[in-house]
């Protein structure tokens, strides 16, 4: 609906440029100042409704084209800060929920091997499935990582991208205000990351710290076993 109701819009403006350059063609001749100055207005008025460009054109015809591509590369730089913003806050809060999970992951195998040989086989496999279930739930917060992953990574060239052509433009001041802001955001999301990495350190303390219990575990039931069997059944003939 909200595309279609666009659509309808773009092709009314559309449908106002082509008569005002009608009525431009039939009477320019007769007064060429005023017919510009309509000119001037009614394309800028096309271009910014049909989406095509955001900067004011109204006053078009008392600026230079290097003012206007400033004027521009500030917007792009603006706007390209704005995605930075939004995909780094989405990153880290991916990168904090997945190390929430793996923490909840530890404590859960934390209390199953604390639990080893305390709890009856029905009550250990439910504490497996609720392990299965987290370790579920970490990869799914991993792979949402990896995706905002991505996004923060193309809205990172993006902003570079910008800031380049900001500087070639003039636009100092609006190439510097976001290189500063890609090095804010690359020092939250580092922090992030160091927390994520503390997280799957312990989470590898604590599969090595499962296989030995589990070897253990092993090793133990196998030498009752062997206690358990009568003495007669032991000695040769």
């Amino acid at each position: 609906m909200a595309a279609l109701t666009r659509l309808i819009t773009n092709f009314r403006v559309v449908r106002r440029a082509a008569c005002v350059l009608l009525n431009y063609r039939n009477h320019a001749i007769q007064n060429p100042g005023k017919w510009a100055n309509i000119l001037y207005t009614s394309l800028a008025s096309f271009t910014i409704g049909a989406g095509f460009c955001a900067v004011p054109f109204k006053q078009a015809d008392q600026l230079s084209h290097d003012s206007l591509i400033k004027r521009a590369a500030s917007l792009v730089t603006d706007s390209s800060t704005t995605l930075l913003s939004q995909a780094t806050l989405a990153l880290i809060d991916a990168i904090t929920d997945y190390s929430k999970a793996v923490h909840t992951l530890i404590a859960l195998q934390k209390r199953y091997l604390d639990s080893l040989g305390k709890l009856s086989p029905a009550e250990e496999d439910r504490i497996w499935q609720v392990i299965i279930g987290q370790r579920a739930e970490v990869n799914d917060r991993r792979d949402q990582w990896l995706r905002f992953e991505s996004t923060w990574g193309s809205a990172v060239k993006l902003c570079e991208t910008a800031a380049e052509a900001a500087y070639a433009s003039g636009a100092e001041h609006a190439s510097i205000s976001v290189r500063t802001n890609m090095q804010v955001a690359q020092a939250q999301v580092d922090e992030a990351r160091k927390l994520s990495a503390e997280a799957e350190r312990k989470l590898a303390e604590a599969k090595v710290m499962e296989v030995e219990r589990m070897s253990q575990r092993v090793t133990s039931m196998e030498n009752n076993e062997e206690e358990e069997v009568p003495d007669a059944y032991l000695r040769e003939d």
